[in-house]
């Protein structure tokens, strides 16, 4: 590539949501600055203006936070696709097709196991990107395998919510997983194995009612939006203006909703300080 199209702004292209190209510019939601694509992955694709962080595919958070970026996917159950025969502006089936194309996942989750500062774990990440990180049956089981895995060999659970919430398109079914996953982190704690819940932009709706508040440990990413209604719903419901900054990261942590507020570039750090603390590997790790 030469000075020209690294410098020159190029015509706008055609991408996928898998990956930006390597020639564009992308403009932050934040503070509308124009911000190149490679400095951006650079730096974990936090806007180097204005620090606010954009959405991260799932493939790269694993990486991220799996030491060396090596892990191992587990297998998930395979689901029906369409159990209610749902259809709206397009079949359901012909959405969940579309979706998988573009994101070259099978639905808005994927678990591996790994190890994060050598301490063997396993982590339940959700894709956003994958119609908007919904849940379904599909991330109900993901998170209930993921909890299963942990119990089974006794390693520390970590999920990373970003979610929009329940998925419309399986109706009850989307809805019984707020329990399923409930149940399935609550007997972690039941057998004294440590649960620590990463929040990310953003985890909304049934998500944030169920598993992604329940963790002995809850992180957050710094500025990303954490609730259950939306903030024109919750004015009109109560009929009062709600405060500043209301549902961010930040508000939560000041009001013990939270526990800690970490910029992305130091969430491996500060997670692997969690995870050695409370799983007591600081002498173990030492003595070896």
């Amino acid at each position: 590539m030469n000075w020209f199209t690294d410098i020159v702004r190029p015509k706008i292209q055609k991408t996928t949501p898998k990956e930006i190209a390597d020639n564009l510019w992308v403009k932050c939601p934040s503070c509308n600055q124009m911000l190149f694509s490679k400095e951006l992955k650079k730096s974990m694709y936090v806007c180097t203006s204005c620090g606010h962080h954009l959405r991260l595919y799932v493939d790269k958070r694993l990486r991220m936070l799996f030491d060396e970026g090596r892990y191992t996917e587990l297998e998930l159950p395979v689901l029906q696709d369409d159990p209610l025969k749902f259809k709206d502006s397009q079949r359901y089936t012909d959405r969940l097709r579309s979706y998988r194309k573009a994101t070259g996942s099978q639905d808005a989750i994927k678990v591996a196991k790994g190890k994060i500062g050598g301490v063997e774990s396993v982590l339940a990440v959700m894709d956003f990107s994958f119609m908007g990180g919904s849940m379904g049956t599909a991330v109900g089981e993901g998170i209930v395998t993921a909890a299963e895995y942990a119990l089974k060999h006794k390693i520390p659970l970590i999920t990373v919510a970003s979610s929009g919430g329940a998925r419309m398109q399986e109706g009850i079914l989307s809805l019984m997983q707020m329990a399923r996953t409930t149940a399935a982190v609550n007997l972690l704690k039941e057998k004294g194995i440590l649960f620590i819940s990463i929040l990310a932009d953003p985890t909304t709706g049934g998500v944030s009612a169920s598993f992604a508040m329940l963790g002995d440990v809850n992180i957050a990413e710094k500025g990303c939006l954490i609730g259950f209604a939306g903030k024109r719903v919750i004015e009109q419901t109560i009929r009062e203006k709600l405060p500043e900054g209301f549902q961010t990261a930040e508000y939560l942590k000041e009001h013990g909703m939270v526990d800690m507020v970490v910029d992305r570039a130091h969430m491996k750090e500060e997670l692997v300080k969690v995870l050695k603390v409370l799983t007591n590997k600081n002498k173990q790790l030492e003595t070896k």
